[in-house]
């Protein structure tokens, strides 16, 4: 598969947590670094997503924001 995103980071899956229609999904990519992506329970059906399976996350986004009071 070729994507356009340049963000791609090979990792492990640490855990899949099911709510009611989406999923966090923790993806350990090296160095004590982990990213959670929440998508829908059903691509975590469809793509197969597993503990401990390698997954390539891809980071697409033109706003990062984080606030403190």
């Amino acid at each position: 598969m070729r994507l356009s995103a340049r963000n791609q980071i090979k990792g492990t899956v640490l855990d899949v947590k099911k709510g009611a229609t989406t999923s966090h999904v923790r993806v350990d990519i090296g160095n004590g670094h982990v990213v959670t992506s929440s998508i829908t329970n059903e691509a975590v059906d469809e793509l197969g997503i597993k503990v401990k399976g390698h997954v390539t996350v891809v980071i697409k986004a033109s706003d990062v924001m984080i606030a403190v009071d």
